[in-house]
């Protein structure tokens, strides 16, 4: 068990099941390996925003989403070896794909990051983040209507 006191969410408790493992750290934070994934529990695993919380720097919390909350069939393309420290049996079924979030002041200019998932595998919790070569996904995917036209929906 590792206990943080984080900015954001105060002091947590995260049982070593709950550590994903970043071995060569995230996109900009090489040093920051090891994170835990939080979100509003009364929504259970499908709300929409979580938090990817970092254990080692406990300032420091990405905002993430599933991609296909906002494009459908999103299926970035890698190279098979760059998915090697994930492990062998890597398929839809035993993998999470986040992207990370951007909230500015005007939320109305939300984005997503699809040009960069994060790809999680459920098995051993070993994650990457990658850069797909695919020009189809951008590093700035506005959200902000879709969300609020998928909320509409719900409600």
């Amino acid at each position: 068990m590792v206990e943080v006191n984080t900015r954001i969410f105060g002091k947590i408790a995260i049982e070593d099941d709950k550590i994903i493992r970043f071995d060569h750290g995230i996109l900009g934070f090489p040093d920051l390996r090891d994170f835990t994934l939080i979100y509003n529990e009364e929504k259970g695993a499908d709300s929409s925003i979580k938090w990817l919380q970092s254990l080692q720097e406990p300032g420091f919390a990405l905002p993430v989403m599933n991609p296909d909350l906002v494009v459908q069939g999103y299926s970035p393309k890698f190279e098979a070896e760059l998915l090697k420290p994930l492990g062998d049996n890597l398929d839809s079924e035993n993998i999470l794909m986040f992207v990370t979030v951007t909230v500015p002041k005007d939320i109305t200019k939300t984005t997503v990051n699809l040009k960069a998932p994060i790809i999680v595998s459920i098995e051993n919790l070993k994650a990457v983040q990658l850069i797909c070569d695919d020009d189809a996904y951008s590093v700035k995917h506005a959200i902000y209507e879709q969300l609020m036209a998928q909320k509409a929906v719900q409600a």
